[in-house]
């Protein structure tokens, strides 16, 4: 198996570069889908096309941070680990959502769609790290980044899509155990652990959704929350698992 990179820090920038116009969206669908409609040809999906310049000056601190050498040189380190898996070879190109003013995105569905819905990208060979605007960035986040959804594809080749509050963490254990997460986290793990243990062979999505994320994710979505005060509290709980 191995990761490659793919750029698209200065496809998007020079679509940047022009008008925030019904043109600039058109180039934006031709870009991602090519000559197929509904096809995914450069993945780029989590890309605003009609980003603000806000959203593109981050874009351009992402450029400066030099992003995709990070990316490139965390990827080899990846690909020696995982180089006597079966010879795929996928894409890596970081996204860029847009979570503050744009109305594009909610940060949450979207972080969970990056994380738990997969398939169309792995059918592709795709990998997509999904960085966010409201972030700060800098090289070690961009590592940890990098190596969190690289992991995540290498999980997603060896098991069925998740389906049960277990799956899910199951896999997010995974990701902390291989990206070397050490962190202790201080959060009340016996609420969760509870909460966990009742629920780990739930496949409703709402309730899966608040465990990983919290009641404000779900409250964002206008769903009643179910106790769970700890935003992202279902990763807090799987890197703890995964460090015990």
């Amino acid at each position: 198996m191995k990761f490659e990179l793919l750029p698209v820090i200065d496809i998007m920038l020079d679509l940047y570069e022009k008008p925030a116009t019904v043109e600039r969206f058109h180039e934006y669908l031709q870009t991602l889908q090519g000559e197929t409609k509904g096809d995914l040809s450069v993945p780029i999906g989590g890309f605003n096309p009609m980003a603000k310049e806000y959203a593109i000056t981050k874009l351009r601190e992402l450029k400066k941070t030099d992003v995709e050498k990070i990316i490139a040189e965390t990827l080899q380190l990846i690909n020696e680990d995982v180089s006597d898996l079966p010879s795929t070879v996928f894409k890596v190109a970081f996204n860029l959502a847009d979570d503050l003013k744009g109305g594009w995105t909610n940060h949450f569905t979207t972080d969970y769609d990056s994380k738990f819905k997969m398939n169309a990208l792995i059918k592709r060979s795709f990998c997509i790290p999904v960085f966010w605007t409201s972030e700060d960035f800098n090289q070690q986040m961009i590592i940890q980044r990098t190596k969190e959804y690289c992991y995540r594809t290498v999980y997603w080749l060896a098991h069925d899509k998740p389906k049960t509050l277990k799956d899910h963490i199951d896999q997010e254990i995974m990701v902390a155990k291989r990206t070397g997460y050490k962190i202790i986290l201080d959060f009340d793990f016996n609420s969760l652990n509870d909460f966990y243990e009742k629920n780990k062979d739930c496949t409703e999505w709402i309730t899966i959704f608040n465990f990983l994320y919290g009641d404000n994710a779900v409250e964002s979505l206008g769903n009643i929350p179910l106790g769970i005060k700890e935003d992202y509290a279902g990763f807090k709980f799987a890197r703890s698992l995964a460090i015990r």
